[in-house]
C-alpha cells in the first residue's frame, strides 16, 4: 500500500501539513509537530516551507 501525500481532514491544526508528513512517514503527528515547532528556533526558511507544503498539497 502506497501512502500518499496528503492533508488529513480530521487531524488539523492549522492546515493538516504536520499530520500530513507524519502519516506519509509512518509517525506521530504530534511529533512531526514538535520537529516543526523546534526546527522554527533555528534559523531558516521553516515558515516559508510549510506555506509551500499547504498550498502544494492536496486534501485527503
Amino acid at each position: 500500500m502506497t501512502r500518499r501525500l496528503s492533508r488529513p481532514r480530521d487531524d488539523r491544526w492549522i492546515a493538516g501539513v504536520c499530520s500530513g508528513l507524519a502519516r506519509r512517514f509512518g509517525l506521530s503527528s504530534g511529533v512531526v509537530r514538535l520537529i516543526f515547532v523546534l526546527s522554527c528556533l533555528l534559523p531558516g526558511p521553516q515558515f516559508l516551507i510549510y506555506l509551500i507544503l499547504w498550498i502544494m498539497m492536496p486534501n485527503e
